[in-house]
């Protein structure tokens, strides 16, 4: 996150920090609001890098440009099925889904 963001959302009463600062989630909770989020982040990246429309992905995968606006922001209601089949739409092939998610190091319970 930008430090301009960043300051902008404590500015307003936000805690900023990583899923691992979430109280009460596990290693597989915190695991799978991490790639959801990476997921998002990734589709956004890839969607402004191709000059692509929120409403142009909308129309690949036939959705409506809403819904892919609650996608780049990995909204709830968005699976990660969803969000995974999405990122090939703006032209992405299989290991650029899957590459651009490092390992993370795996903290012990």
């Amino acid at each position: 996150m930008h430090s301009s963001n960043r300051k902008r959302l404590e500015a307003k009463g936000w805690k900023v920090g990583s899923t691992g600062e979430v109280p009460g989630l596990s290693l597989q909770e915190e695991s799978y609001v991490e790639i959801k989020l990476r997921l998002a982040g990734i589709l956004r990246n890839r969607r402004t890098k191709r000059r692509m429309t929120q409403a142009d992905v909308a129309k690949a995968i036939q959705t409506s440009q809403s819904r892919g606006a609650k996608m780049e922001a990995g909204e709830r209601s968005v699976s990660l099925g969803l969000l995974a089949r999405t990122q090939l739409a703006p032209g992405a092939s299989n290991s650029d889904v899957i590459h651009p998610l490092p390992r993370k190091s795996v903290r012990s319970a």
